[in-house]
């Protein structure tokens, strides 16, 4: 959704408050999508701080379901947005040393703030490194693809890679007793 900023940037400098409905369903990353499993309208506000700067706030409430990192079972991941950003509005010049100032303003186009994008970009900052089920997760069968937490599989236990006993050794003749 587009919020019209032209009563901010006018003369008169008047800001906008709204709340805004989330419209988008699921989540892109490097080619995966994360269906959005409940949201929350995002309340949004536009001032005019001087200097052809807008401070840009706003909140909102989403889940998205992640698949676990070892059983890729999906996880409910909550993300709360609570952010305040200051953009500048005139056209900034393209210095190379500068990249972070051409992401800046990729939710601001003209005299429209794209709230879909400013979403996006937040919780991409807030995406979190690993997920787990559980913290005893135990993961998938190597061999079968058989989810260990709902219980054993009829693979055999392949141990450690026989290129690695020599180090094995190395560790039992000077553990510490």
């Amino acid at each position: 959704m587009l919020l019209d900023l032209s009563n901010v940037l006018s003369e008169q400098h008047k800001s906008v408050d709204e709340i805004v409905s989330v419209s988008f369903d699921e989540f892109r990353l490097r080619g995966k999508c994360y269906p959005i499993l409940s949201k929350e309208d995002a309340h949004i506000q536009v001032e005019y701080v001087g200097n052809q700067k807008l401070k840009v706030s706003g909140t909102s409430k989403l889940t998205i379901g992640i698949p676990c990192d070892r059983c890729l079972e999906e996880v409910p991941v909550d993300f709360n947005l609570d952010f305040v950003r200051e953009v500048e509005t005139k056209e900034a010049e393209v210095v190379s040393d500068e990249a972070d100032q051409l992401d800046e303003n990729n939710y601001i186009d003209g005299y429209h703030l794209d709230v879909e994008k400013l979403l996006y970009n937040e919780i991409l900052v807030g995406w979190p490194m690993k997920v787990l089920c559980s913290e005893d997760c135990k993961g998938i069968c190597s061999v079968c693809g058989q989810n260990l937490n709902e219980g054993t599989c009829s693979c055999e236990d392949t141990g450690l890679d026989p290129r690695m006993s020599v180090i094995r050794d190395v560790f039992k003749n000077f553990k510490e007793v």
